[in-house]
């Protein structure tokens, strides 16, 4: 309990990581229930293509080229470019802590090949890479969750890596081997415990890369056509920007809004999990 206090009050120094918090929250609310309450399905054809926000009351923020409804879109929206943010960074924190702890563990030749495997995903920029594999794979949900986990797993991977390899020469390492534990329960147990705080905190900030690799996919017209996502919505209106700012202006507001506030609770996370920072004020 302590030390959940101490971190909560670390965490609360700083303002910008509150605040962040809290426009997540919201984010999370729209994701899970703000379907139930969207007054229109978002494919739907409600009213006038380009109608301009804040005209009509029932909606708010305007209609897109074929008469549907952006506000609705924008609240939809948020469940599907949260998932592929979450799930892709869950998929690709499980390959990089996997591969960077048995490379940092172990040592020698298992460390050099499984550094010049990570070195060949290094080798070709991230989106490009994303872009390759989702067209091949046609676009779809299971495909960008795929892709963007492949291309971000290699940073947590070496993370991972160096950590082990300074906590293995720890103490308490030592007195569980004497102790006759095995490798996996030593890796499990003793290791990747104390090396979850760097872990946790480049997580945080991966979700935001994930948003915005799925939004500049669906911009390229590589993101699901099925799903409504908030780079799906910005996707289209890039055709009529001059015409109908507010299609590609309200969910680009939601997709910058939401990786800030997840960089502002990553930077949060990092004073917090940081005991150092207890003697500094802001």
């Amino acid at each position: 309990m302590k030390t959940h206090s101490r971190f909560w009050r670390r965490f609360c120094r700083n303002k910008g990581a509150v605040v962040g918090l809290l426009i997540l929250a919201i984010v999370a609310v729209l994701a899970v229930v703000g379907p139930a309450f969207a007054p229109n399905d978002p494919w739907a054809m409600v009213d006038q293509p380009f109608l301009a926000p804040f005209v009509e009351h029932a909606l708010p923020l305007g209609t897109d080229t074929l008469g549907r409804d952006i506000f609705s879109g924008v609240i939809y929206g948020a469940r599907i470019s949260l998932v592929i943010g979450l799930v892709s960074t869950a998929v690709a924190l499980l390959i990089g802590v996997s591969l960077g702890a048995v490379s940092g563990y172990f040592g020698g030749w298992v460390d050099a090949s499984l550094m010049r495997f990570t070195e060949l995903f290094q080798a070709v920029p991230s989106f490009a890479l994303a872009i390759v594999l989702v067209a091949i794979f046609q676009p779809s949900v299971t495909s960008i969750v795929a892709s963007i986990a492949l291309v971000s797993w290699p940073p947590v991977a070496r993370l991972v890596r160096s950590e082990f390899l300074t906590l293995r020469q720890r103490d308490f390492v030592q007195a569980a081997l004497l102790a006759g534990q095995s490798t996996p329960r030593i890796i499990l147990t003793q290791i990747l415990p104390n090396a979850l705080s760097p872990i946790i905190v480049m997580g945080s900030l991966m979700v935001a890369t994930a948003i915005l690799l799925e939004s500049s996919l669906s911009f390229l017209g590589l993101g699901d056509p099925n799903l409504m996502s908030w780079g799906y919505m910005v996707g289209s209106a890039r055709t009529v920007l001059l015409q109908a700012w507010w299609m590609a202006v309200f969910p680009g507001l939601a997709i910058v809004l939401t990786v800030l506030a997840l960089n502002l609770v990553g930077e949060g996370l990092n004073e917090g999990l940081d005991a150092r920072t207890d003697g500094r004020t802001k």
